[in-house]
């Protein structure tokens, strides 16, 4: 399973089924479960644990030092969950002893070519990255957000589940759930109805989340006035309620 012009590390774990092609290079103290395929040309650095299922195609990165000058060596970490595709020439760094010395990726992730996670990011589960989204560092982004092609996203910056960027975003603040967003720098340009919509999100839903969106963005309320009309709505709206905590404990403000 493992092609003899590949270069695997002998302190390196691999499952028994682990595929790894030509050329490829895993480092020390990396990890790789059971049906995980490494293409031809990846380099694979350590501390680094990569769960089962995954696909990495050519010439990613994965695991290297992260990107920050503060960075002296220290041993940091990268893990990924189960079922991700990760395509060519993405680059996903470690994290750094400035934050939880962790990057981390969840679960059935879709990350296309040329896309950047750099250090200490969170990257949720069910999440797409189109061609070339960039990530800075400490960035969270929650489950099932979508990230459209050129997508540029600040560091420490958070993006809530369910929302979506259109291609060349560029996201400078938090984008709280539900939203679409879109621009450099990026605005909301209403709720993200249609992949709301295909989650199974029913009527009932989408309308109280439409008026929540209007309180936000439409009523010319300040956001503390907002914020006290959306307590009111979540005492009915479990999405309005985590909504309402997103922007609470945003720490660099919302895209409004």
């Amino acid at each position: 399973m493992i092609h003899p012009q590949a270069i695997v590390d002998p302190s390196a774990r691999l499952a028994d089924d682990v595929k790894v092609g030509p050329f490829s290079v895993i480092g020390a103290d990396v990890e790789i479960g059971a049906g995980s395929v490494i293409a031809s040309h990846v380099v694979i650095d350590g501390p680094t644990r990569i769960g089962r299922d995954n696909k990495i195609y050519s010439f990613a990165s994965v695991g290297g030092d992260p990107q920050d000058k503060k960075y002296a060596g220290e041993a940091t970490r990268l893990e990924i969950g189960d079922g991700n595709v990760i395509r060519e020439y993405c680059t996903i760094s470690r994290g750094t002893t400035q934050d939880a010395s962790l990057t981390r990726i969840g679960d059935d992730n879709w990350i296309m070519a040329y896309v950047h996670i750099a250090h200490d990011c969170n990257v949720g589960s069910h999440t797409i990255l189109a061609n070339s989204a960039t990530l800075a560092g400490h960035v969270t982004l929650e489950d099932n957000v979508i990230l459209g092609g050129f997508t540029l996203v600040h560091q420490f910056c958070k993006i809530g589940e369910h929302s979506f960027t259109a291609m060349n975003s560029v996201i400078s603040k938090d984008v709280p759930p539900y939203l679409m967003v879109s621009g450099h720098m990026a605005k909301p340009h209403g709720l993200n109805t249609e992949g709301l919509k295909r989650r199974g999100f029913d009527r009932e839903t989408l309308a109280a989340l439409r008026r929540a969106y209007k309180a936000i963005y439409r009523s010319g309320l300040t956001l503390e006035q907002a914020s006290e009309k959306l307590a009111e709505m979540a005492q009915d709206s479990t999405e309005i309620g985590q909504m309402l905590a997103f922007i609470g404990a945003s720490g660099r403000g919302i895209i409004r």
